[in-house]
């Protein structure tokens, strides 16, 4: 499903993390056609080193290099020469992978090939009208479509915003207290007049004041004032936005036209003030946990996106960036529905939340699973590395079946590669893991595309720790979007998957109900085809309340529930959840933990806190424990 390039036995690895974003362009690129060949150059890309850990488990003699760019003159020869993309249409810079891809050259401006020497393969310059996306993609799916290969199609932004340094930040407004709903929404006037002083506007940006529990700032409306007279006047989302969004990559539109941003999000506005103006005040209607700040600098700046583009230039993919609504959406379908089914969509979609449930539903409609990977790096020497992966199913604690409240938690994202590959290893190195029974979700598709990643997850797992498939299997899709006489080829294609990686149990999510935005269940139909092709032992389907526990097809599915929060309070909604149950019976609860704000030494915590009649185990135990009440 995802060759690789061969094993890699020397490697010329330097960091890249301070780069410029075209530099780091054609590095990635010039990476693909090299590797492509045979894996010989890996790099870093983040300050976190998120990719140094994992040298040691390559296999490979690494000769370290302190500057990136060298390595550009030592492998100049091997790539024909350079696409330039034109700065003035950010989508050329996929347009320019895919060429790459399929003439054996680096992405480059013109500025790059003349200082490196590469001669121009081709020059987008001007070939796009700029702001004109199904034009520069409907050209690249008409003209080089049918010279890419079949067997892959890759999503990626092609920008990327880039913090800039020491941004001097004042704050405007902050909520101190954890409100999830519209109960604090009111009008707030902000007075930026002391911003005033900036020559490139006031800069206001919205953050969670709570970033650990997702229900961040709220935006419904803004109006700007200078000296007491309207000048700006929108809601977000539409047309009057746009010119004053400087930064809303992070954030999302909701259902009541309010843009919001959870956790770590965050989104800008940029206003300008009349020349000579004294007082400049902006009107908001606000709500949820909010951290407003201003500042007179411009915070960002917009680069290429560098990430993934080593393995789509090896495997001569066609690289586009297809928002899943409107008519970018009836393009991507267009694209998808020239695809054989099973075959994956690697990167990811647009628009946060929604673009994932549009583009994944749109996906699963013409038989595609979505593999996660637009921040996955090094994906050519990862895929060739040797590294024992273990097939064994791993062996099932004692337990007897008692009136408790059993809870198994479960630490989701582990389809996206690019968690297994870095906040994963992270937070799976914390000293506390293995305290307490918990699942980890990771992708069995690590076994191609990653495998000495998977080899580590598995060689160093204590037997508290279980490894399940992430959403919904082989690739994170919605099966009940599937075309019926498809389904089963994906999940023959997942059984075979969990059986090469010793996993039984599958997190899994499913379509949403449009009229109440809530998930669907699987239907005896689904659930008949895993049992049939998958050999698992239960599913955990996205739930958020945690009240689905259906037994379709003589295999159990059970909601999982999703408790917001650090420890003590997951622990306090825990104990709300159960007040009506009475102790006669088993009672049985899949709880979700949140990859991104939660380490082991949470889950430890929590451990601590859930006494009597709360019982933690492991998932397979789980699902034996609900079988025995089930009455197999």
């Amino acid at each position: 499903l995802l060759p690789n390039f061969g094993r890699p036995t020397r490697l010329d690895y330097a960091d890249v993390s301070t780069l410029h974003g075209n530099d780091q362009l054609l590095l990635t690129t010039l990476q693909g056609v090299v590797n492509r060949r045979n894996p010989r150059l890996y790099f870093n890309f983040n300050e976190e080193n998120f990719d140094v850990p994992w040298l040691d488990s390559l296999g490979a003699r690494i000769t370290r290099h302190d500057n990136a760019l060298d390595l550009v003159a030592r492998y100049r020869r091997e790539a024909r020469g350079a696409i330039l993309h034109d700065p003035d249409v950010p989508d050329s810079v996929n347009v320019a992978t895919t060429l790459a891809g399929l003439e054996g050259a680096v992405a480059a401006t013109a500025e790059q090939a003349a200082e490196h020497g590469f001669k121009t393969i081709a020059d987008l310059r001007g070939r796009f009208k700029p702001g004109d996306v199904l034009g520069t993609y409907r050209w690249q799916l008409d003209n080089l479509f049918p010279r890419c290969t079949h067997a892959l199609l890759s999503g990626l932004p092609p920008t990327r915003t880039v913090s800039v340094e020491d941004v001097r930040w004042r704050e405007v407004a902050r909520e101190t207290e954890r409100i999830r709903d519209t109960s604090n929404r009111e009008v707030r006037t902000f007075d930026l007049s002391r911003e005033l002083s900036g020559e490139d506007g006031v800069y206001l940006r919205f953050q969670d004041s709570f970033s650990d529990d997702g229900w961040g700032p709220s935006v419904g409306a803004v109006t700007v004032k200078a000296d007491g007279k309207e000048i700006v006047s929108f809601t977000p989302g539409t047309d009057a936005e746009e010119p004053h969004l400087f930064d809303g990559v992070n954030s999302s539109i909701g259902a009541d036209n309010n843009r919001f941003s959870d956790g770590g999000g965050y989104f800008v506005y940029r206003f300008t003030a009349p020349e000579g103006t004294q007082q400049l005040t902006v009107d908001v209607d606000l709500w949820n946990q909010f951290l407003v700040t201003a500042t007179t600098t411009a915070p960002t700046r917009i680069e290429p996106f560098p990430y993934f583009r080593d393995y789509t230039v090896a495997m001569r993919a066609m690289v586009f960036w297809l928002p899943p609504s409107g008519q970018t959406g009836e393009l991507l379908d267009e694209i998808l529905g020239k695809v054989e089914p099973t075959t994956p969509y690697a990167g990811w979609f647009s628009n946060d939340v929604a673009g994932e449930w549009g583009g994944v539903d749109r996906a699963s409609q013409h038989a595609v699973e979505v593999i996660p990977a637009d921040y996955y790096m090094n994906a050519t020497v990862h895929a060739g590395v040797h590294a024992k992966v273990s097939d064994r199913v791993p062996p099932r604690p004692r337990a007897t079946l008692r009136n408790r409240v059993y809870v198994t938690l479960t630490v989701g994202e582990g389809d996206n590669v690019q968690y297994c590959q870095r906040r994963m290893r992270q937070i799976w190195d914390d000293d506390k893991r293995g305290e307490v029974p918990t699942n980890w979700t990771v992708s069995p598709l690590l076994a191609e595309i990653g495998p000495a990643i998977l080899a580590y997850f598995q060689r160093t797992a204590t037997p508290n720790d279980l490894l399940i498939a992430g959403p919904s299997g082989a690739g994170y899709t919605y099966p009940g979007s599937w075309p019926k006489e498809a389904l089963d080829a994906y999940t023959k294609l997942t059984g075979q998957f969990l059986r090469r990686t010793g996993m039984d149990l599958v997190y899994a999510y499913n379509h949403r109900n449009e009229e109440d935005d809530g998930w669907v269940a699987f239907d005896e139909r689904i659930v008949r085809s895993y049992k049939k092709n998958t050999g698992l032992r239960g599913i955990i389907q996205s739930w958020e309340t945690g009240d689905l526990q259906i037994d379709p097809a003589g295999l159990p599915v059970i909601g999982n529930f999703m408790p917001q929060g650090k420890a003590q309070e997951y622990h306090d909604t825990l104990v709300k959840h159960i007040e009506g149950w009475d102790g006669s019976k088993p009672l049985f609860i899949a709880g979700a933990v949140n990859a991104w704000n939660w380490s082991p030494s949470d889950l430890a915590e929590l451990g601590t806190l859930l006494g009597d009649p709360f019982e933690i185990v492991r998932g397979d135990v789980f699902f034996k424990l609900l079988g025995d009440h089930l009455g197999r």
